[in-house]
Parts: C-alpha cells; structure tokens; sequence
C-alpha cells in the first residue's frame, strides 16, 4: 500500500514548518546574510512500513533557536537550554579564546550598518576590532537569547498533525481496499 495521502500530509506540515521558521527569522531581524534562512529545509522518506520527516538547517541555527547560556548572566529564555558557554578559568591567560571567535562579526558588522561610528566615554570612535571583541565578550557573558523562529511552528503545526494525518491515512486505506476490491471483483 503506498500512503500518498499521508505523504501529502507530512509534505503539508514541514512546508508550513518551514514557511513559518522563515517568517519568524525575518520578523525577529535574525535574517542579516540569508544563509540560516536559506538552509532551512526538509526531506520526507517513504518506505513501504513508514514515513519520516527531517528537518535541516545552518548548524548555528540550533543556537539561534534554543539559545547559549552565558557565563555571567542568562536571558529568561534560555533557561532549558543545553547549549553553553563554560566559564574559563583564567579567560587572560596565553591561549585561552573568547568564545565565540570575534572574526564571526566580520561580515555581521558590515550588514549591520548602524554599527558605524560608535564612540566610548571620550568620543573616540571604536576600531572595527576593538568592537568585534566587545561583542564576542558580550555574547561569551551575557549568551545568545533563544529565539524559538524554528521551535514555536513545529510544535504549533505538530498539535495539528494527528489529525491531519488521520484524515491522509483514512484516504490512503479507502483508496487501497476500493483498488483491492476492484482488482477481486475482475
């Protein structure tokens, strides 16, 4: 028996999974070079005893959508998340990296215009590597707030799925016995 119906179905769910990831990334302004947003994908397998749906996307996405626990503070979201950085135990000593690698901001920095011309206390302007670090040492503290653009749609569309996939099943199972009987009937 093939379950197209169900195939359709699934097919139906991941579309809407990732229609609303995306919208979610551009929303939330999480959508700076267009690689998360255009990685974001899925596949369906059919085989004869089962279905299965994957989900992918940037590596970096999981992040994004769970959230890092920082070493000094934490944002209310990322409180279930597993994702964190470890506190270093002297982050200046030779060697020891912040984390995460302040060349990650380049290209973000360009994109992010509104990053020019920021100044200190004394009205100097900032080097564009005195603020990458700045950053890095932010993020490596404070941590990356989970923002769930992936999380929230799947589990939103996942409470619709049951039924929708009933309803495929149902469709697949009257076409099979009406094309049996069919088939007997000759």
């Amino acid at each position: 028996m093939e379950l197209q119906k169900t195939k359709e179905e699934l097919e139906r769910f991941a579309k809407r999974v990732i229609a609303q990831s995306r919208a979610n990334l551009t929303r939330d302004k999480k959508n700076t070079s267009g690689r998360l947003y255009e990685s974001l994908g899925y596949e369906t397998n059919a085989s004869k005893n089962s279905i299965q749906v994957t989900f992918s996307m940037e590596d970096y996405g999981v992040y994004q959508d769970k959230g890092v626990k920082g070493t000094k503070s934490n944002y209310i979201e990322n409180r279930n998340s597993i994702f964190s950085y470890k506190q270093h135990p002297n982050p200046y000593k030779k060697g020891a990296r912040v984390v995460p690698p302040t060349r990650a901001f380049d290209k973000w920095m360009v994109k992010k215009r509104d990053l020019d011309g920021i100044r200190n206390d004394k009205g100097q302007f900032i080097s564009r590597s005195s603020l990458k670090f700045a950053i890095a040492r932010s993020i490596y503290q404070k941590g990356i707030k989970a923002s769930l653009f992936f999380t929230k749609p799947f589990e939103r569309a996942f409470k619709d799925l049951p039924k929708e996939i009933t309803e495929g099943f149902s469709l697949d199972v009257k076409e099979f016995l009406t094309t049996t009987l069919k088939d007997n009937r000759k």
